[in-house]
């Protein structure tokens, strides 16, 4: 599986799942409401679960906008990596937290579908991860007026491209939140 050695466990990102980052998202309630179920069947299962926050110029830390929306509860002892960039893993502290945990492949859910999830996603995968994007469970705003597809296609679109990713030694692709088995090879 992954390029990583000593590294068999999966771990649920959740990135940039804020209220300020979902406002205006394309079917929030129901992509955080799954993503809420995915938490829950990960923290089950003893699956770690990461947070992903971000913070810039429109979304300064501690501001109501950074926070995590109020429907998802970081459980005492989860981790929360502070970003600023795309990639997750880029200038944080996100590699250790799954390097302490002895995790090998992710599955990431979050936002913005078409920032923050796929340059994380593109992130995992380079550094040595298999990385698994939820179908269903990362959503995106409408950006169309700046001449990106509406986001019904950039999610679609994204779970497309990402269902053919692959890299040596490594795995990627999609799973829906229904099918997914965090234990599974």
């Amino acid at each position: 599986m992954s390029t990583l050695e000593n590294r068999p466990n999966s771990a649920l990102l959740v990135v940039d799942v804020q209220n300020d980052a979902v406002a205006r998202a394309y079917e929030r309630d129901a992509v955080v409401g799954v993503i809420g179920e995915l938490v829950e069947r990960a923290r089950a299962e003893r699956v770690p679960v990461v947070w992903v926050r971000h913070q810039d110029e429109e979304m300064p830390a501690g501001s109501d906008g950074w926070q995590i929306v109020p429907e998802l509860r970081q459980a005492e002892g989860e981790p929360v990596v502070e970003k600023e960039y795309g990639d997750a893993f880029e200038a944080t502290g996100l590699e250790a937290v799954l390097a302490e945990r002895g995790v090998g492949r992710v599955f990431v859910t979050g936002a913005q579908t078409d920032m923050c999830v796929r340059s994380t996603l593109h992130g995992a995968l380079t550094r040595g991860y298999d990385a698994v994007l939820v179908s269903d469970a990362h959503t995106t705003e409408d950006l169309s007026r700046w001449g990106a597809p509406k986001p019904a296609e950039v999610i679609a679109h994204t779970n497309l491209s990402w269902s053919f990713q692959k890299a040596p030694g490594r795995t990627a692709g999609t799973v829906g939140s229904k099918e997914l088995d965090f234990r599974a090879d």
